[in-house]
């Protein structure tokens, strides 16, 4: 299996970059309903990923610092407390799916540490189902049958 069957493309993955300021940053990930983006520097290159823990910590060790004073502070100020990894396009899905364990997306980089999009670990856990059930090792019909997976969408009142 090829790394590239799960990626969802730059184009589609919401980023921050390292000059956004800490309002931008919050906003978007409000707005997208998030807890953690990539953050890319100048040249596309992978340069961390941004928790509500990390904005949250920095915010309560900055007691001088207002909400209404946010837009002043670039994100690269911020630290981050987990050194979230990426992977290369062309490793190997034990690598990936090492990192799916830790992280709840896992950033991708071309041979030139680009950035070109994440892997979900949802999209990893999806596959891996439809397979299993595919071999008659889990009972079910799929997402419908799971109940959570009913709550997750929507569908269940």
């Amino acid at each position: 299996m090829n790394i590239a069957f799960f990626l969802l493309p730059k184009r589609e993955v919401v980023y921050v970059t390292q000059d956004s300021t800490l309002r931008q940053t919050l906003e978007r990930m409000e707005y997208h309903r998030y807890s953690a983006v990539p953050i890319l520097d100048a040249e596309g290159r992978y340069a961390g990923t941004v928790t509500e823990g990390d904005l949250l910590w920095f915010m309560k060790n900055r007691p001088e610092l207002s909400f209404a004073e946010t837009h002043r502070v670039p994100l690269r100020e911020v630290p981050l407390r987990f050194d979230h990894k990426a992977v290369r396009i062309d490793a190997q899905m034990a690598d990936l799916i090492a990192l799916a364990k830790l992280q709840n997306f896992v950033p991708v980089t071309d041979d030139m540490n680009r950035f070109i999009g994440i892997v979900r670990r949802s999209d990893i856990i999806d596959y891996c189902t439809s397979v299993m059930m595919e071999k008659g090792l889990l009972p079910g019909r799929g997402r419908a049958a799971n109940p959570a997976a009913e709550e997750a969408d929507g569908r269940r009142t």
